[in-house]
Parts: C-alpha cells; sequence; structure tokens
C-alpha cells in the first residue's frame, strides 16, 4: 500500500508519522509538505526536512505557551516530538555518540515532556527500578482520583521510543477508562541512548521489575493488569509472558514467534550461510553491498548493531538467536490477542507462527490491505486497531473472574 515515496523505508516511516494524527501526533498537510522535499533514499534531506517541520510546529508550540494558549500549546508540541523522532530515525551509526541524533531525539523527549504537561488527564513521569538503574517511563492516567482501574503496560520495539507511546496506544486506553504504564527497556530509547542498556532475549528480566512496580500503584487494579507489545515488542512481551503469569490478558501487535528467522530469511542463503558460520571476512563486504543500495537493509542492520551491543552486522544477526519462542510459547496462560498485518513488512507469516504455537485462550485479527490496516503494526490504521485491541480486552476482562487473576 503505497504511501508517498517508492523507496519502502520512506515510505513506511512517512505513514508511521502521519498515522499518529489520529491522536495529535501530525498534521497531514505538515506530513505531505515535508515529504514533497525529500528525493526518495535520501538520508541527509530527510533529516533536514523533518527537522525544519519539527523546529517550524515547536517554535509554534513555544510561543502559544508563552502567550497561555495551553490547547495550541499541546498540539503543537505533541507534533513537535513526533517530528523530531522522525528527523532522527536514519541516524543510526551510534546516535548516542552523535551530536545531531542526540540533539533530535532529546528534543523529542522534551517537546513530548512539555505538551504532557498540558494534558486534560493527568501524565506522571516514573522511574522504574532495574537491576542497580532504573528505567525511564510515563504514567498516563484516566483522572486523579486514585481510583484503581484496568491498566496496560506498553513495550515498544526495535527502533521505538516511549513517548510514542501515547499516539500508538495510551491516548486510546485513557479515552476508554485503561491506565497505562509506558517504558524504555534496555535496547529502547532513552535506555540505549542515556545508559546504554542494550536489548536481551530474556525479557522476563525486564517485564517482571515494571510487573512488581505497577502492582505497587494504586491506581492499577491487579487482577487487570494487561501486556501489550508494539512491532519487536511482540516477541519481547511473549517471551515474558511465558515466564511471569500475574497478567490477565497479553497483546501482540504484531506476533513475532523467531525475530533470528526472520532476520536469516532476508539474506541469500550463501550469505546467511556465511553470517552463521562466522565467516565474516566474507559476509560482511556483501551486506555492506546489500547496505548501499537497501535502505530498509541499510537502517535495520545499523540501528541492530547499535541496539543489540553488536561489534558489526554479521554479529548482530548472531545475537538474535536467542531470540525464540520456540519451546515456550505454550507457557503463555492468560488469554492472549495476536494481531497481523497482510502486507508486514518486517515480520510476515511470524504472527500465524505465534497463533499455532499458542496452548492459552488466543485470537487471531488479520489488518487487510483493503481496510488500509495492512501495513506493519497497522500503520495508517490507529483509530481501527485501538477499537480491535480495546473491544477484546473489554470483553476478555469482563468474563474473567476476579479469583482467576488475582
Amino acid at each position: 500500500m503505497k504511501f508517498l515515496f517508492d523507496d519502502e523505508s520512506f515510505d513506511f516511516e512517512a505513514l508511521r508519522a502521519a498515522g499518529f494524527a489520529s491522536y495529535g501526533g501530525a498534521e497531514l498537510g505538515e506530513v505531505l509538505a515535508t515529504a514533497s522535499r525529500i528525493t526518495d533514499g535520501d538520508e541527509a534531506a530527510w533529516l533536514r526536512e523533518w527537522r525544519a517541520t519539527a523546529e517550524r510546529v515547536h517554535a509554534i508550540g513555544t510561543d502559544c505557551l508563552a502567550k497561555g494558549r495551553r490547547v495550541s500549546a499541546r498540539q503543537a508540541l505533541l507534533r513537535a516530538s513526533n517530528y523530531y523522532r522522525t528527523a532522527e530515525f536514519y541516524r543510526r551509526d551510534n546516535p548516542a555518540e552523535d551530536p545531531e541524533a542526540r540533539d533530535l531525539s532529546n528534543r523529542s523527549r522534551e517537546t513530548f515532556a512539555q505538551a504532557a504537561e498540558l494534558f486534560d488527564t493527568p501524565v506522571r513521569s516514573v522511574s522504574i527500578p532495574f537491576q542497580d538503574t532504573t528505567l525511564p517511563g510515563y504514567l498516563f492516567l484516566v483522572d486523579d482520583s486514585g481510583a484503581p482501574r484496568p491498566t496496560v503496560i506498553f513495550n515498544s520495539g526495535f527502533d521505538s521510543t516511549l513517548e510514542e507511546a501515547w499516539f500508538v496506544l495510551a491516548a486510546a486506553a485513557v479515552e476508554r477508562g485503561y491506565q497505562v504504564l509506558a517504558f524504555d527497556g534496555p535496547g529502547q530509547g532513552a535506555a540505549i541512548r542515556q545508559q546504554g542498556l542494550t536489548f536481551r532475549p530474556d525479557w522476563e528480566a525486564v517485564i517482571t521489575p515494571v510487573v512488581d512496580y505497577a502492582l505497587g500503584l494504586p491506581e492499577v487494579d491487579p487482577t487487570r493488569i494487561a501486556l501489550y507489545g508494539y512491532s519487536l515488542g511482540g516477541y519481547l512481551v511473549a517471551r515474558a509472558a511465558a515466564f511471569d503469569h500475574r497478567l490477565a490478558a497479553l497483546v501482540l501487535n504484531d506476533g513475532l514467534f523467531d525475530y533470528h528467522a526472520g532476520n536469516m530469511n532476508s539474506l541469500p542463503e550463501f550469505l546467511a550461510e556465511w553470517v552463521e558460520a562466522g565467516r565474516d571476512a566474507e559476509a560482511l563486504p556483501v551486506i555492506g553491498m546489500v547496505m548501499a543500495f537497501n535502505t530498509t537493509a541499510r537502517w535495520a542492520l545499523r540501528n541492530g548493531t547499535w541496539t543489540f551491543g553488536a561489534d558489526s552486522p554479521a554479529d548482530y544477526i548472531r545475537k538474535t538467536k536467542p531470540y525464540t519462542l520456540d519451546g515456550i510459547a505454550h507457557q503463555i496462560d492468560c488469554p492472549t490477542l495476536v494481531l497481523d498485518a497482510e502486507n508486514d513488512l518486517f515480520f510476515r507469516g511470524e504472527a500465524q507462527r505465534v497463533y499455532a504455537a499458542l496452548t492459552c485462550q488466543k485470537e487471531l485479527i488479520v489488518g487487510t490491505n483493503a481496510e488500509g490496516a495492512g501495513a506493519h503494526c497497522h500503520m495508517g490504521a490507529m483509530l481501527l486497531t485501538n477499537q480491535r485491541v480495546f473491544d477484546w480486552l473489554d470483553a476478555t476482562f469482563e468474563a474473567q473472574p476476579v479469583s482467576a487473576v488475582a
């Protein structure tokens, strides 16, 4: 489903940016105008033009804030946050040490934090204890009553950020009476950029302290906690749910059974064999040629090398080998919703594998191209996707006796 670019990566990321308009993260005219100034595959132009749009909208927000125009300031700052994130997207040669990438990601976080202070519903910045440090998070609340409510723990993916949680899920959740606890885990957002924490396959080591933290909040109903995984998060939360059985429901958007297989299947057979065998002297020059001509591969391999703490793209691919649900999917015992996308750019076929392996109560929903929901994580169909997710959660929680999930 082509949107604005012939380059599949640019096209998907433009759709992602535009799709957040459903919850105040973009203005369609701004997206179209910005994209019109970018040539397919030109990463320098991508950064330059998205940054220019972000700065212009940021200035509007700052001016409105100074004049006490809270609604206008909030709207502009939310859009600026999304545009700054989009501008930084392709800067993946160690972004933590790249001044340009660091500035853009900082601005994305700062503008969102400013906007959150202007929300009509409470937002609390939180620090979740994790090993010898903390993970940054937000608690999005329905109101300030302190009443316990059903709560969704939002876990993002391979490249998403804590701030993105509002546009993907939290805004829709709060409207429906759900609280949301969102966080950056190892390999994600501020956790990788500011603390250098890289991804790990045993994600239960991450989710267990997050659930512990949630259970200590008076606003969280301990009998109605759902765990939601977004993109690579669809693997991460499924892995965690196989070991942490305090969850009342699990949502995978989209389902991912074997991350390593997906990486290997994207390579020519001979190249995959070289990578698996550690023949990097032969493999890396070929990978370099692939990266030179394919934006999706170039971005993904650079991002993976950084966020997985790998020495090279080949080393990154090998580090993904433990990221599989093989042999553990049957341990998930809470009701699970698996989302799939008909035209998934990254994980095609993986959701079906997850669904087949589950032995718990389960449901599969496929987003189709015909309804505009066929892209990875159903970008461009946020309203439809959240309607499906929360209708399922409502029905799931209504059907469960309290004692079953206490």
